[in-house]
């Protein structure tokens, strides 16, 4: 997984690429999320448009990166949730946790 991040409007977008299942690669997102967060960035959103796949793993990262940023006070939007992300979202019953829109442009919109 790589990860490309920049800031919009005062938010932190992150862009993960590939596959979201753990490892280093996937700590990296978690890690990224904590620095924003002790750096005062407290609004992120999280574009999944280029995430091909996320495990159970992966989705454990994801809530993590939730939890860390609700705890400082701040709030975390996913942006272009793709059919299986969605799908997994929905079986695992976090599509009511995760706040998601269908783009980037809207989780910033909504996040500010």
């Amino acid at each position: 997984m790589k990860l490309n991040s920049r800031e919009q409007d005062g938010v932190v977008v992150l862009e993960p690429k590939g596959k979201i299942m753990g490892g280093p690669d996937a700590t990296a997102l978690k890690e990224s999320i904590r620095d924003y967060v002790n750096a005062n960035k407290k609004k992120v959103v999280i574009d999944l448009a280029e995430v091909d796949w996320m495990n159970s793993t992966g989705l454990g990262i994801m809530i993590s990166c939730l939890k860390t940023v609700k705890e400082a006070g701040g709030d975390l939007k996913l942006a272009n949730v793709t059919d299986k992300i969605k799908s997994l979202l929905t079986i695992t019953k976090l599509v009511t946790v995760f706040d998601s829109y269908d783009s980037a442009e809207e989780a910033v919109n909504a996040a500010k």
